[in-house]
């Protein structure tokens, strides 16, 4: 099939772009500006690629007619944040490619009342960014439930890891100190009790996840599915099993959620509290039944190998010393 990726050189594009191509696929990625992707592979040569910005094309009305315009038969959105841009898009692609395939997230969901949380939790999100994903993924699964309506499928993700950027830490932030303290066996300090949890996933999981809906075909359409890995993390335990890599026990501490700013930067605090509050734990029961997903990695290993990278690509004031 030829299938249009919108976003395409991201961190699960880098991942999927190459999967489509080695699958048979004629492939045209859309990203503005042609920068190389974040996973450099020989596949790249066979991609026909597009310099598409689509903030300005969305904003003049002109993007869904450009997508539509290439001739389609699948087109990936990787990059859509708002009702409002996925309507432009629908309304141009209904009637003239087979189904569109876009990028959720778990943040569409609220405060879970049962874990794991399935696809049929409620969309009750909060938050700019969880906002919008959960409107986007009840539009596209009211459109698929339209007579002749587009065939759309959603892939909630969790917190994305893998080589080549910085990944939400055992504190539930982005600080690379984090890694280093456990490294070395020095204090890190956790929110509460350290059981608030999360839920990782590798960006080649998620690709994985992406290729198996494109290969199902429309019959999955008006169907979301969690690209997460098999098992979530508590922080307590995350920490714990992080200084282990480097021949530690972890020296942790407790704080408040509420005074974690106390101990931390405000942002870093902010984004724990960003992820300690929801606490998703999430099940991949209906990707495996539906879709055949079988997740390659852990939370562990989609993590340590993000840090190995991390470390051995000067990350870090310290070099760190796996055992």
């Amino acid at each position: 099939m030829k299938i249009v990726v919108i976003g395409a050189t991201g961190h699960v594009g880098g991942y999927l772009v190459p999967r489509l191509v080695r699958a048979g696929h004629s492939v045209v990625a859309l990203s503005r500006g042609l920068r190389a992707p974040y996973r450099a592979d020989d596949a790249w040569h066979a991609v026909e690629r597009i310099d598409l910005d689509r903030e300005a094309e969305d904003s003049a009305g002109t993007f869904g007619e450009r997508v539509a315009s290439l001739g389609a038969d699948v087109v990936i959105d990787m990059i859509c944040f708002s009702r409002a841009s996925a309507a432009q898009l629908v309304e141009s692609l209904r009637g003239r490619v087979r189904m569109l395939v876009s990028c959720g997230s778990i943040w569409s969901r609220g405060i879970l009342t049962e874990v794991p949380g399935t696809e049929d939790s409620p969309l009750n999100a909060w938050g700019e960014y969880g906002v919008g994903k959960a409107e986007l993924e009840r539009y596209l699964l009211e459109e698929s439930a339209r007579p002749n309506g587009l065939p759309s499928v959603i892939i909630d993700p969790g917190h994305i890891s893998g080589p080549g950027w910085h990944v939400i830490n055992p504190a539930g932030n982005l600080d690379p100190l984090v890694w280093e303290r456990l490294a070395f066996g020095e204090r890190v300090i956790l929110p509460d009790s350290g059981l608030g949890m999360l839920h990782h996933v590798h960006a080649d999981d998620v690709a994985q996840l992406f290729e198996l809906a494109v290969a199902s075909g429309p019959d999955v359409g008006g169907n979301a599915f969690f690209a997460v890995s098999a098992s979530a993390l508590t922080l307590r335990g995350f920490a714990e099993a992080a200084a282990g890599w480097f021949g530690h026990t972890a020296n942790l501490g407790y704080v408040p959620l509420a005074e974690l700013a106390s101990a931390t930067s405000e942002q870093n605090a902010a984004t724990t509290i960003e992820h300690v509050a929801r606490s998703h734990a999430m099940s991949i029961d209906k990707a495996r039944r539906m879709l055949g997903y079988r997740p390659a990695y852990t939370s562990l290993e989609a993590t340590r190998e993000a840090v190995g990278w991390l470390n051995g690509n000067g990350a870090f004031e310290r070099r760190l010393a796996f055992v």
